[in-house]
């Protein structure tokens, strides 16, 4: 009779679903998981804080379309991983973590896919007040499209096959998989154990062909029509088909953040660079896995035009028509709905108009403004400011690398000014806008990247704010010697901040608690140094000359990861927007 533990059921599980990464950070019990997972062949990455492994594993889950793990321990560390979890519930990217206080282990799967194991107390000992005793079933409900505690060992791979099934099926999302502690290291014949394959690929669901014909008509029909190109149709792999219905069709697009590269950022038919005017004007909106939420301004008016008509495309029923009813509804698997929308335009060819006065208006929108940028990084300055920082970063970059950005002014304005030529190559802060997502992103990406035998660099760009929510990682970096590049863009505060002899001064007059603004951080802080204390190359960058050296310098070294930590100045903004980024006015 041959004997397993719930460690090694568990591991085995996570194998036979395909499972390969698992990221975390361990103490007992959950020690024994993360060396099963070991001798299962999974590669375990220790973090140095759970919602730091939670994000890593999400990344994983997104950029691949299979769930990596997240490995917690009970009560505080799975508390901690749920700002992880729900990242990734509301992204829509598949994460599998596995979360366990020192008596039990829950798995959690988010709309990235993820699963999170995590503890729970022993199943003799609940209600007693045990060891980070926790409701952890009850509060992962909230972020969970699946939640089950295995009734025995032998129950195991059932429930985690369910989980990772649930969380890739459909709309991508969580699921979470409590297990006792007493489970982990009990014991039962292996012969027993309730053996399951691993799950197959979602199914692929078509739009009805009369509705395809409505969609058709409209865009033909349409004076002013632009696709908006969401991260959906990044997961859905659907690059080919989309970039072929822009071009067949000579259509404007729009990419969201992380829909940037599905169709590359320098192609003619981009119009990032228009963003306000083709909301604005246009009169027929083809959104494809984007949501009308707080980043499209809920599709109200006076962003969008009163009277534009939606054809919405996405895979999940209960977001058609949320905010505004669309004139089309297209439900399916948005890689195979573009083909079916091609396939009638290729028995019936259609361009829309290149001289057309939408297209005239927009490319003059696309030159002012990219003058005006321009002119803000060419601005003759003492200190350097995010547009020359990100002129001169853009410059250097290698253009299949993968980007990683955060922040608030550092992502919105690098958003625009470093393209992406490859889609699923842009991390950023996403739908839920959560700060501290860089390191773990970028830990995961390089992590990937390994494994390809011609790896990419990934490089990080983060505020100074948002760097401190996951700084600690860099270790984690350092130790696993992954090549990341992190550039820091360092204005001293949130949104702004005061230069040093601002500070000093302010120091002077007395209590800092109640004389400096909210947003301020400590001027000039060296967060280079930080990389240099764990083994990887800091450098602290004042000039353009100096950014350019390091960023090279630091693309070169495929050995050690690096941090350029770029001084900007304090005061540095934004160039003056149309509309405020956040919508209020009409909630």
């Amino acid at each position: 009779m041959e004997e397993v533990t719930g460690a090694q059921i568990i591991a085995d599980a996570l194998r036979t679903q395909n499972v390969e990464y698992m990221f975390g950070v361990v103490g007992v019990p959950v020690i024994e998981v993360a060396m099963a997972a070991q001798a299962a062949g999974i590669k375990y990455v220790g973090m140095r804080n759970e919602q730091a492994a939670c994000y890593a594993a999400s990344a994983i889950g997104y950029l691949t379309g299979r769930p990596a793990v997240c490995l917690v321990v009970s009560g505080p560390g799975l508390i901690h991983a749920l700002g992880g979890m729900a990242n990734a519930n509301v992204n829509c990217w598949p994460v599998e973590s596995l979360s366990r206080p020192v008596e039990s282990l829950s798995l959690y799967w988010c709309c990235r896919p993820v699963v999170v194991i995590g503890g729970s107390s022993d199943q003799n000992q609940e209600t007693t007040g045990a060891f980070q005793e926790f409701p952890q079933v009850e509060a992962c409900r909230l972020y969970s499209k699946f939640t089950a505690r295995p009734s025995s060992l032998v129950a195991i791979p059932a429930v985690i096959e369910k989980a990772v099934r649930s969380s890739t099926f459909g709309r991508p999302g969580a699921c979470y998989v409590d297990i006792p502690g007493d489970m982990v290291n009990a014991r039962v014949d292996k012969s027993h154990v309730r053996q399951v394959t691993c799950c197959p690929p979602p199914p692929v669901s078509l739009a009805p062909p009369t509705e395809v014909l409505k969609a058709v008509t409209l865009i033909k029909q349409a004076q002013r029509p632009l696709l908006i190109l969401g991260k959906g149709a990044a997961y859905g792999r659907a690059e080919s088909e989309v970039c072929e219905l822009v071009e067949g069709c000579g259509l404007p697009f729009l990419p969201m953040p992380m829909g940037k590269g599905v169709v590359p950022d320098q192609h003619p038919h981009c119009v990032s660079s228009a963003r306000s005017r083709a909301l604005l004007y246009a009169d027929v909106v083809v959104l494809l896995g984007a949501r009308l939420n707080w980043m499209l301004h809920f599709g109200f008016p006076p962003r969008f035009n009163t009277h534009v008509k939606i054809i919405q495309v996405d895979l999940c029923a209960e977001e058609m028509g949320n905010n505004v009813r669309p004139a089309v509804a297209l439900l399916g698997d948005i890689r195979s709905v573009v083909t079916q929308v091609l396939e009638v335009f290729r028995k019936d060819p259609w361009s829309f108009p290149a001289d057309s006065e939408w297209w005239a208006g927009l490319r003059h929108k696309m030159a002012a403004n990219a003058e005006m940028s321009k002119a803000l990084a060419l601005a003759p300055s003492a200190l350097l400011n995010y547009y020359s920082a990100f002129l001169h970063i853009s410059e250097l970059l290698p253009p299949d690398c993968v980007i990683v950005s955060e922040g608030a002014n550092t992502m919105d304005i690098g958003r625009t000014m470093i393209p992406n030529r490859l889609p699923r190559h842009r991390l950023d802060a996403g739908t839920f806008g959560t700060m501290g997502v860089g390191l773990g992103f970028a830990i995961a990406a390089a992590m990937l990247e390994r494994s390809r035998s011609a790896p990419r660099r990934v490089v990080c760009v983060e505020g100074d704010s948002a760097f401190g929510f996951s700084g600690m990682e860099v270790e984690t970096m350092c130790r696993f010697k992954l090549p990341v590049v992190i550039i820091v863009i360092n204005n001293n505060g949130i949104y702004s901040g005061l230069d040093a002899d601002t500070w000093a001064q302010l120091a002077n007059m007395g209590d800092l608690t109640t004389l400096a603004p909210p947003v301020t951080l400590l001027p000039d802080a060296r967060y280079d140094q930080m990389m240099t204390a764990f083994g990887g190359r800091g450098f602290l960058v004042r000039t353009a000359e100096e950014l350019r050296l390091s960023l090279q310098e630091s693309l070169r070294d495929w050995l050690h990861p690096s941090l350029i930590n770029v001084l900007i100045d304090p005061a540095s903004d934004r160039k003056q927007q149309d509309f405020p980024w956040l919508t209020r006015s009409n909630l």
